[in-house]
């Protein structure tokens, strides 16, 4: 059967299958990054500083927004996965199904939030009242577009499940071109400002969705996709237990970042841009991280199923090294060339400066995170998720939000002051993943040793 599943994480060598799959999770993130980047790129070079601090509010609030989907997606692919590696393809076919049903619902709420109330949202958010008007606007039209970023995560959901991340890739490279045209067409051309932005990523986001069905339709998944699992009972729960908790976290968590980017908004436009940049860039110098976390999801969820936890262990310290030696790259860059990276977004010199405090303080966050994030993914992959939405809740809003809000009180604050909370919550979290890590693996050791081990691999399959 010709079918679009790619890579087997079930046998063999660990580390080449696992980067084989990040690899295009990693180009897919950066795409997807552009679109927010080239948006806040073009109207830094083609409108004004109150534009610029529009697209980074809303932009920062469309992240929050996306970040329910996104982590519901990772359920998907989490259920999928183990489905695929228990050798169970009815079981996938349902939660495609269930997947199709809780989306359409999620998409058309969210839209209408976003369409009937942007002024309110941007008041809330404190945008400065010379970018109010530009920021609501910004945020009704990319409101519009929501049925298709929930679609493209959804359809990218099914594919990593089952092993397969360049197509995913693919599709965001199309889209990518396409916004990176229609944002010089709309900005740099017709002076739209943060609507011409808006209008380009929404576009381009509807191109990606086309062109997955198209794909989809022609080729064909390694399970069947029948109108009998629409009613199979259980499925939309199954989902929801699983991802809701990344779910919850991850809308938290950009929620904890409106909260400090609202802080920072009151200290001024620049502010507001500075740290609108700095937050754009965190996605291309995590890239690393963050695709492992996507990676070792899937491939912890299959070689679970499978009922081999020792792989699934192993794939996490792999996965810890190589992004390691990035996290510790992307340090350095950040410490003594902030300025550098500032300059690729604006020419103006006072947001640059603020951006570069900003990355001073911050830096250090690269570091912590290129493990946490490791451990984060493997916890998912166990469907650990309930420890994942609790340890991004309890780091965010008593570490990170605190932090920034008292630095930012103090008198004659800086951005460097501020950063400061970044890698102090980067911190605890790194400890709590650590401390359980210990925790369920003590917990999974057999009380007797078993020569052949089957019975401790059962035994922590249970667990898992």
């Amino acid at each position: 059967m010709n079918d679009i599943s790619k890579d087997n994480f079930l046998e063999g060598k660990i580390l080449p299958p696992l980067i084989k799959f990040a690899i295009p999770l990693m180009m897919s993130l950066f795409l997807q990054s552009l679109y927010g980047a080239v948006d806040l790129v073009v109207v830094g070079q083609f409108g004004s500083p109150a534009s610029m601090s529009a697209v980074a509010t809303g932009g920062q609030l469309m992240v929050a927004v996306t970040s329910i989907v996104t982590g519901l997606t990772m359920g998907i692919t989490i259920l999928i996965g183990q489905a695929v590696g228990s050798g169970k393809p009815e079981n996938a076919n349902y939660v495609v199904c269930a997947m199709v049903k809780l989306f359409s619902v999620i998409a058309v709420v969210i839209t209408a939030v976003l369409v009937i109330i942007p002024t309110p949202l941007a008041k809330l958010l404190q945008a400065p009242e010379e970018a109010l008007e530009q920021t609501a606007l910004y945020i009704r039209i990319c409101g519009c577009g929501m049925i298709f970023i929930t679609a493209y995560n959804a359809i990218s959901g099914i594919f990593r499940g089952i092993g397969n991340s360049i197509t995913p890739f693919v599709f965001v490279l199309i889209a990518c071109c396409i916004n990176i045209v229609l944002d010089l067409v709309f900005v740099a051309v017709l002076h739209m400002d943060a609507a011409g932005a808006a209008l380009a990523t929404i576009i381009a986001q509807a191109c990606s969705v086309i062109f997955s069905l198209i794909y989809v339709k022609k080729k064909k998944l390694p399970f069947p996709v029948t109108k009998k699992g629409f009613s199979q009972k259980g499925s939309v729960k199954n989902i929801i237990t699983v991802g809701a908790p990344i779910a919850l976290q991850d809308f938290l968590v950009s929620i904890s970042f409106l909260i400090i980017t609202a802080i920072v908004n009151k200290l001024g436009v620049t502010q507001s841009a500075s740290i609108g940049i700095a937050e754009k860039l965190f996605v291309f110098l995590s890239i690393v991280p963050m695709s492992f976390l996507s990676a070792l999801s899937a491939f912890v969820a299959q070689n679970a199923g499978h009922g081999n936890l020792k792989r699934a262990k192993q794939s996490l310290f792999c996965a810890s090294a190589v992004s390691l030696s990035f996290g510790i790259i992307m340090f350095l860059v950040t410490f003594f060339a902030g300025d550098m990276l500032a300059r690729i977004f604006t020419q103006d010199s006072a947001v640059i400066a603020s951006t570069a405090e900003y990355f001073k303080s911050c830096s250090f966050e690269y570091i912590i995170i290129a493990v946490s994030f490791c451990m984060l993914g493997y916890f998912n992959g166990l469907k650990k998720t309930t420890f994942v939405m609790v340890q991004g809740i309890l780091t965010a809003f008593l570490v990170r939000i605190p932090l920034s809000y008292y630095f930012s009180s103090l008198e004659n604050t800086n951005m460097m002051f501020i950063g400061i909370a970044v890698p102090a919550s980067a911190a605890v979290s790194l400890v709590m993943c650590i401390i359980y890590y210990f925790m369920i693996n003590r917990k999974s050791k057999p009380k007797t040793a078993l020569p052949d081990g089957k019975e401790e691999i059962a035994q922590n399959t249970q667990q898992a």
